[in-house]
């Protein structure tokens, strides 16, 4: 859970399991905890390796949107199964008529002077349950790196 005034998010980390040649997704959730709109916007530090529908919007008062993230099918394991990529979630209060067509990237400017809160979210992966993912170790200084699921 969050500790920002405008959304609550679920979860506070992105957990892929991790499947060689396969696109993996997870939901996030945003919830409007406020008694008026909010527009959201999800950046990454990656975006050629994930894909987020919807990437931005506008949430009514006190209701919930699901994220769907989707990682792209990686063609090799990340070394030590760790990823250093995140993602950014930015929200501000929106005008009541505002719709979610409506919602434009100078909304999110704080040099505009609008209040922009930002959440930031680590990846993380986990081995899926369903493979063995020993096909193709990582030699790293000497070590070699399997995930055995």
């Amino acid at each position: 859970m969050s500790n920002n005034e405008l959304l609550e998010i679920e979860p506070m980390y992105l957990q892929f399991p991790f499947e060689l040649k396969k696109q993996m997704s997870c939901s996030l959730y945003l919830t409007n905890k406020t008694d008026n709109n909010v527009a959201f916007k999800v950046k990454t530090t990656n975006r050629n390796n994930y894909c987020v529908r919807p990437n931005y919007g506008l949430i009514l008062p006190k209701s919930t949107c699901k994220v769907l993230v989707t990682m792209q099918a990686q063609k090799e394991v990340p070394s030590d199964m760790q990823s250093f990529e995140k993602f950014m979630i930015q929200s501000v209060l929106a005008s009541p008529g505002v719709t979610a067509k409506e919602v434009t990237r100078e909304m999110f400017s704080k040099e505009s002077g609008h209040v922009v809160e930002e959440t930031k979210l680590r990846v993380t992966y986990v081995c899926s349950t369903t493979t063995n993912i020993t096909s193709s170790p990582r030699t790293r200084r000497g070590f070699i790196f399997q995930c055995f699921c």
